[in-house]
């Protein structure tokens, strides 16, 4: 987000559970991400402002980094964050799973928000590849550097910017205190891209 991309994620999807209404989702999921200040919480949040939602506040508000946040929504748990969370929560359904990888292979991130134990639905939020990335990976690549892309992002959605920027491999899914273990671990060709 902001390094290949251009930093400004949109929603590009409202998928609810089955007897879940849109509105619902947005509501507890522009709530849960109000106090978070991540790129894809204010794409939520300029979504239900759009759509001029009203939400309450979220009590008890925790970030849980490269997984989501929780909090408590008029007296309830509330979670929002990636599949491992929900999965987590035992909440994750099969058909929802599936969902949220239809969207991640679209190159789409989706966030699944749940409310006093019920799985809500999906949100998804895409960023836009800068135009320029590609041009750049191209110009690395014709200079023989072999290119990576690191990301907490899922591998489906990495995957997927990843082919439309020509990036030439993807390493997903590593939480952020984890990336300089996987930077010096990677072999002696690489090091030079850690600028």
């Amino acid at each position: 987000t902001g390094t290949v991309t251009q930093g400004k994620p949109q929603v590009t999807d409202l998928h609810p559970a089955p007897g879940v209404a849109e509105a619902e989702l947005l509501q507890t999921a522009a709530a849960l991400e109000e106090k978070s200040e991540h790129p894809l919480a204010h794409a939520i949040r300029a979504r239900a402002v759009e759509t001029g939602l009203q939400y309450d506040s979220t009590r008890a508000f925790a970030a849980l980094p490269g997984h989501g946040v929780q909090g408590e929504i008029g007296g309830k748990a509330a979670f929002g964050g990636n599949a491992a969370l929900m999965q987590e929560k035992n909440l994750l359904t099969g058909q929802m799973k599936q969902a949220g990888e239809a969207l991640a292979n679209e190159g789409k991130t989706p966030l699944y928000f749940a409310l006093g134990g019920r799985l809500l639905g999906i949100v998804a939020v895409a960023d836009v590849v800068k135009p320029d990335s590609a041009e750049a990976i191209r110009i690395l690549k014709h200079m023989g550097v072999q290119t990576v892309m690191l990301t907490g992002d899922n591998r489906r959605t990495a995957e997927a910017i990843a082919k439309s920027a020509g990036i030439d491999e993807v390493i997903a899914d590593v939480l952020p205190d984890g990336k300089e273990k996987v930077i010096s671990e990677l072999p002696v060709s690489y090091t030079h891209l850690r600028a």
